[in-house]
């Protein structure tokens, strides 16, 4: 939206086609949530940034191409001395420190990855100086409504598989799908999805329109990490010892979906933004 057209057909046009592998640098082991917090720097000397610092929980950190980085170009105020800068990996100075061994998304690489006088040229910027914080803040809204969508078919079904299951797995001479417990509660977890993609799609056609929709993506991200959690370990309980196990889709999806509540803001985080927009978050 904000590069040049230059940047575009260097780095999106291979990353649209497959051809190269694109990562997000903005976390820092000091600073996920608080982005504002960043201490990587990139300091304009002439036609190029030295850039110096590091940055934490980076998917796809140890294979991608280039990193999209968020760093302080100024000593400015905290939302108007950042800048994003198209960062390719190869670059001399640039280390992978390592490769973080998660508790789910496994197959997804997460990175630390480091920076020491890191020199890229000044051309790379991303839109404009000072305006990283801005542009990264657009980019979440994009991010967390993609993040429900995402979720929404993997809920789905987990719930049907758990149906199929339930409903042949017997105990005490009848399936355990008939136990009034188990079909009521597989109900209200089919009828939580349905209001979670209504509220998705009433967001996405806001934003669609060119509304401003920080609230209601805050929502979303907020109802789809939290309704994950509850239908992933509703489904696993019904699946018994099966579901304890590493052999089925509904015990990696309770692993795996458990980021929602944390990557891209947090739970807390979004109940902020919320809070702010309904005027109820008390002033500092």
């Amino acid at each position: 939206r904000f590069g040049s057209d230059e940047l575009k057909k260097q780095f999106l046009t291979p990353t649209i086609a497959g051809d190269f592998v694109a990562c997000l640098g903005i976390s820092e082991a000091g600073a996920g949530s608080d982005v504002a917090n960043i201490k990587t720097t990139a300091v304009r000397k002439g036609d190029e940034y030295i850039i110096n610092g590091g940055k934490m929980w980076i998917t796809s950190g140890c294979q991608a191409d280039w990193m999209c980085l968020l760093a302080n170009t100024s000593e400015g105020p905290p939302h108007r001395n950042k800048s994003l800068i198209c960062l390719p990996m190869n670059l001399p100075g640039i280390h992978v420190a390592k490769k973080i061994d998660k508790l789910g998304m496994r197959s997804s690489d997460t990175a630390q990855i480091f920076f020491e006088d890191v020199k890229v040229p000044s051309r790379n910027l991303i839109g404009e100086e000072g305006k990283g914080f801005t542009y990264q803040m657009l980019q979440f809204q994009e991010e967390r409504l993609w993040g429900a969508a995402s979720v929404l078919t993997s809920l789905e079904t987990v719930i049907q598989e758990t149906i199929d299951y339930t409903g042949q797995r017997k105990a005490f001479e009848q399936p355990i799908l008939h136990n009034q417990a188990v079909h009521f509660r597989l109900a209200e977890l089919a009828t939580e999805v349905e209001l979670l993609r209504s509220l998705l799609y009433r967001a996405v056609a806001l934003y669609v329109e060119g509304n401003d929709v920080t609230k209601f993506a805050s929502m979303v991200k907020l109802k789809a990490g939290r309704l994950a959690r509850e239908v992933t370990d509703s489904c696993l309980q019904f699946w018994g010892g099966m579901g304890f196990t590493s052999e089925v889709l509904v015990s990696r999806l309770y692993r795996d979906l458990r980021l929602i509540s944390i990557g891209g803001g947090s739970d807390e985080t979004m109940l902020s933004i919320i809070c702010k927009y309904m005027g109820t978050l008390p002033s500092k």
